[in-house]
């Protein structure tokens, strides 16, 4: 064969994404109010276009979504009440909020106290700059949000957690006291602690906190150093302000090299760690979608259009240029501002009909949220409400980001209804407190000499057809206010002792 330069033709398929595709994916993913920027760019940029004018009679401006079999209007004026049962308005995706954070349950000692108490040890030269480390992109809430869905164990506790990650202040601290957490969501002390420790097990370690000392505890828990001697040095951070090291070595009950080893510690915490994020950005949430109950039961649906204006082709302005358009130069940009004028109306459209198909699927799929409240939100993903609506997986996610719905319930992203579940072997989801109870029963059943692990419950879970792993039984096991194994067992032996 032989070796040399030659011309080959050949033919091949690929995909190209075209300038206007491009566009028009970024036009989905964008909210109501990043729409109006663009259109009030596009207008300066294009004589063509402009507002004002009826809508489209094709345009789907509103749809109406039927009540399910078994429904009855009781529940809808229920839902118009904003109430269910054991539940409250919840205003999740709502930004503004003011808290007291003049004392309470608030942080105690920090920056100064802090660099007080690690300055006793020497100075924060090898400490990173938690000033530039502002600069990231993301924020604090959303950085903690993305990890609601994998660490949550029922759909509530989620809810509860994302409205304490909405009111921790930029340092990660939670300044509003516990009990006025939960009588806000109105739901019990022992579901707002489940919903903080939630929020306490996520990354960055520390964040939750109520003050100081909890924040570095977090920490030490998280490093596995939370031992007695820990725990007196962090319960008397005031001392270490101080430098009282005598007192401190005699509460700790240590020498001196095992103080030095605890203080080297201390300082390698973060006193501050929401502050490795860019600071939220404070403003209203202002919905992209209206969800409101009928006379029939059912639903109605449409697009805020207080956000999104009327874009039309201005006909007459385009007749005019037309008429004094003299060479092709002129005729051929005239043209070319006239479709694009009309691909961004058509575009527009789309995207407006793509966003009222998704949310009409997650209200039919979340019924029973609207109607009764968190406790039926059920299971959720985007595969489903992709295959029910006949769309790519991808283009849901698109739809459904920076997009609020506004209900009698409050304001939520679109994305908070898509929870996760618990695999059954029927292939449905499991219900949380099915599972829960579930767990207390075999706990209630055990005896001095048999005391379950949460290894022992997750696999007899697992016998019944609950897919749990171990970490997820524990979490449900806290989240019933039942000890772990070696607790019950003294608990156990104490009670039939007495």
């Amino acid at each position: 064969m032989a070796l040399g330069p030659r011309l080959d033709i050949r033919q091949t398929q690929s995909l190209v994404m075209t300038p206007q595709l491009q566009q028009a994916i970024k036009l989905l993913a964008a909210s109501n109010l990043e729409i109006e920027t663009f259109i009030a760019e596009a207008m300066e940029a294009n004589p063509l276009l402009d507002t004002g004018g009826p809508a489209d009679p094709g345009e789907p401006e509103r749809i109406e979504i039927a009540a399910p079999a078994g429904e009855d209007a009781t529940a809808d004026q229920l839902m118009l009440a904003g109430g269910g049962e054991g539940d409250a308005p919840l205003d999740l995706g709502a930004v503004d909020r003011d808290f007291d954070t003049g004392d309470g349950e608030g942080p105690s000692m920090r920056d100064a106290e802090w660099g007080a108490a690690s300055g006793s040890v020497g100075d924060f030269d090898d400490m990173p700059d938690w000033e530039q480390l502002r600069a990231a992109e993301v924020t604090l809430a959303e950085h903690l949000e993305g990890q609601i869905g994998a660490a949550a164990s029922d759909a509530q506790t989620a809810f509860i957690a994302r409205h304490i990650i909405g009111l921790l202040d930029e340092a990660g601290y939670l300044t509003v006291p516990l009990q006025e957490v939960a009588d806000e969501l109105r739901v019990d002390i022992f579901d707002a602690k489940a919903g903080l420790r939630l929020v306490q097990s996520l990354d960055p370690s520390g964040v939750g906190a109520r003050n100081l000392a909890e924040c570095i505890a977090i920490q030490a828990r998280e490093a596995d150093r939370y031992d007695p001697c820990m725990k007196a040095l962090i319960d008397n951070l005031d001392l270490v302000a101080r430098g009282e090291v005598e007192r401190l070595k005699r509460l700790c009950r240590v020498d001196d090299e095992d103080f030095a080893d605890m203080l080297r510690e201390l300082r390698s915490y973060n006193p501050r760690p929401g502050l490795a994020f860019a600071p939220a950005e404070t403003g209203t949430v202002v919905p992209d979608i209206l969800l409101t109950a009928n006379a029939g039961g059912g639903w109605d649906l449409a697009i805020n259009e207080d956000t999104l204006p009327k874009l039309i082709v201005n006909r007459g302005y385009y007749l005019e240029l037309n008429s004094g358009a003299t060479n092709k130069e002129s005729q051929s940009w005239l043209k070319e501002k006239l479709a694009d004028a009309h691909w961004l109306i058509r575009a527009l459209d789309q995207r407006q009909k793509t966003i009222l198909k998704t949310a009409a699927e997650i209200v039919k799929q979340q019924d029973g949220f609207f109607r009764r409240g968190v406790s039926e939100l059920r299971p959720l993903t985007l595969r489903e409400v992709a295959e029910q609506i006949g769309m790519h997986e991808s283009t849901v996610s698109r739809v459904t980001s920076n997009k609020y719905l506004a209900c009698a319930r409050g304001t939520f992203e679109l994305k908070y209804f898509f929870t996760s579940g618990v695999a059954s072997a029927d292939g449905e989801g499991a219900s949380s407190a099915a599972i829960k109870a579930r767990i207390k029963a075999l706990i209630d059943a055990e005896t001095v000499k048999n005391i379950l692990s949460d290894q022992q419950l997750a696999e007899m879970l697992q016998k019944e057809g609950f897919d749990l792993a171990r970490r997820t039984v524990a979490k449900y096991r806290e989240a019933i206010g039942l000890g772990s194994s070696a607790e019950r067992r003294r608990a156990k032996k104490l009670a039939g002792a007495s």
